[in-house]
């Protein structure tokens, strides 16, 4: 019996007390019921039914009245579309492809041929094709791997004098806006005009939410100087609205593939592409978008395991002969693969799709697969999220009861290896900890309850976990936030981001205005925006003090 066949969508079985208990999902996505009612019910059942695809009609991603979005919206990094036709800049076309706002299961060549993009590659900023490193699949022949030419129509391809350069010699798709050409020395085209994820108001609205010592004075940004000038106040709310942005965003983009695959797969893609990191996010979403072909009730953690690690194309062939303990987990994966792999044949990714360049061992995607089994054998992690959500939990305790909610069993071979070939460790590791909570909490989780409470116009639930969000404690620091803090805050150190949301807001800054200009800033109006503000700051208080009393 194929895994489609074992449907994990049917209705919750609800036994002894839990029958007539309200689920947490009806004030997510359906009751508007206060928060005080959710908070009150200490037995949950099991999750109702999710909308089918294509229900969710809730108009959420509203431009939000604060200056920040303003700025964007008119300084050129927000565009405003009408649904009317309208043909969007390259730009957008460029990040729709990169962040695959597409009906990705639902692509087709002119011909009418399938394809299916296991990876759409990364953004090359150089000379060249737009993306290098792409992965497509047409129909069921091999996975191809080559660049990708992003233009508005197909005649872009001989106008701009690609079929002359041999840096496009390995462009294996052309994706277009306008109608597909067939002349001769053209690439294969994808036209994707009628196959975006969400209206285009609301994908060029969205486009912006999502480059190593203290620089000196010269080698900051422009507008590193007129932020000193801003009170610290200020600055802070100026985060907080760039963070808005950020989330809000996250909330859409899962929203929008709410309509089409419902609210639970909606999540478990997003999951799946946070536990991919930088790197692999495609490949994790690959997987993820076809749960529902090898995913199946009541399969125990070590089938699973086996099962993921075949599929991703990460099941090592040979032994290590040299590890005793990983070469015995690897015999029992493959005695369990080995017997359904034909059944699955279809679904498995070729191994090149997975980048391990400076990857840290508890990041290896073997280990976050080896996690996400774990949750995916319990079946109760929607419910999880919506007891946690229901929950009064302080803002210290946030990120520590979350872990809570998630923590898993215990795995006898993860906690002591890093992958399938490693030494046995000399000390137990968890396959989960605070700082990939925190990471699921802000890009995934939150995002996805949040934009379920509004969906249900459920407006003090929405608020509570809106300001979880804000209160949230902050994520490990990474490249971009140490180059915002350098570029854009001078002095101000990344520990003074001293939570989660004030690190996302310098980090859609940072997208919104430093990705859009060079090192120079050359072009970039965020300083100019900066400046007028710091002014206006200062004469307001100038104001105040010739108004205060002596």
């Amino acid at each position: 019996m194929r895994a489609t066949d074992r449907s994990t969508t049917s209705s919750p079985q609800h036994t002894g007390n839990c029958v007539n208990k309200p689920s947490v999902s009806s004030y997510l996505c359906v009751s508007p019921r206060p928060l005080r009612l959710c908070v009150k019910i200490s037995v949950w059942c099991r999750l109702t039914s999710f909308p089918e695809p294509g229900t969710t009609t809730a108009k959420v991603f509203l431009i939000p009245e604060s200056s920040y979005a303003q700025w964007r919206l008119h300084s050129g990094s927000a565009f405003v579309f009408h649904d009317d036709g309208s043909i969007p800049p390259e730009y957008l076309l460029q990040a729709v492809w990169q962040h695959q706002r597409l009906q990705r299961d639902n692509l087709s060549l002119a011909d009418g041929r399938r394809i299916r993009i296991l990876h759409p590659g990364f953004l090359n900023r150089e000379g060249g094709p737009d993306f290098k490193g792409a992965v497509i699949q047409i129909e069921n022949a091999a996975p191809i791997t080559g660049d990708i030419e992003v233009d508005l129509q197909a005649s872009g391809w001989k106008a701009h004098g690609h079929d002359r350069n041999p840096a496009f010699k390995n462009v294996v798709l052309h994706v277009i806006w306008g109608t597909p050409d067939s002349a001769p020395g053209s690439p294969i085209a994808l036209s994707v005009s009628s196959k975006l994820d969400a209206p285009l108001g609301e994908l060029a609205y969205w486009i912006t939410s999502e480059a190593t010592q203290a620089l000196p004075e010269l080698f900051r940004g422009k507008c590193s100087a007129p932020l000193r000038d801003l009170p610290e106040a200020r600055v802070t709310e100026l985060l907080l609205e760039a963070a808005e942005i950020r989330f809000r965003s996250k909330a859409v983009q899962l929203q929008a593939r709410a309509r089409q695959a419902g609210w639970e797969q909606a999540l478990w893609e997003g999951i799946f592409r946070a536990l991919g990191y930088k790197h692999n996010t495609w490949p994790m979403q690959c997987l993820a978008e076809h749960r529902g072909e090898w995913m199946e009730r009541r399969i125990d953690v070590p089938r699973l395991q086996a099962r993921l690690f075949g599929l991703s194309g990460l099941l090592p062939a040979e032994l290590t002969r040299a590890q005793r303990s990983a070469d015995d987990y690897l015999r029992s994966s493959w005695d369990i693969w080995w017997r359904e792999r034909n059944e699955f044949e279809s679904w498995v990714l070729p191994k090149n799709l997975w980048r391990f360049h400076g990857q840290r061992p508890a990041n290896h995607p073997q280990r976050r697969l080896a996690l996400a089994a774990h949750w995916l054998a319990l079946g109760d992690l929607q419910e999880r999220l919506e007891k946690w959500c229901a929950a009064p939990i302080p803002g210290r305790k946030l990120a520590s009861s979350l872990l809570e909610a998630l923590q898993i069993g215990p795995d006898d071979f993860w906690q002591w290896h890093w992958t399938l070939r490693s030494a046995r460790m000399t000390k137990p590791q968890p396959l989960l900890g605070i700082t990939r909570v925190t990471d699921l909490a802000v890009n995934v989780i939150l995002p996805w309850l949040w934009v379920r409470a509004v969906e249900g116009r459920n407006t003090s639930l929405a608020e509570m976990i809106r300001a979880r969000f804000y209160a949230w404690p902050p994520a490990e620091d990474n490249s971009i936030l140490r180059l915002g803090c350098q570029r854009l805050l001078g002095n101000r150190s990344a520990r003074n981001l001293e939570t989660a949301a004030k690190q996302q807001g310098l980090i859609q800054i940072t997208r919104d205005f430093c990705d859009r200009s060079d090192a120079t800033c050359e072009n970039c109006r965020f300083p100019e925006l900066v400046r007028s503000a710091a002014g206006r700051s200062k004469l307001m208080t100038a104001r105040e003090s010739r108004t205060m009393p002596p």
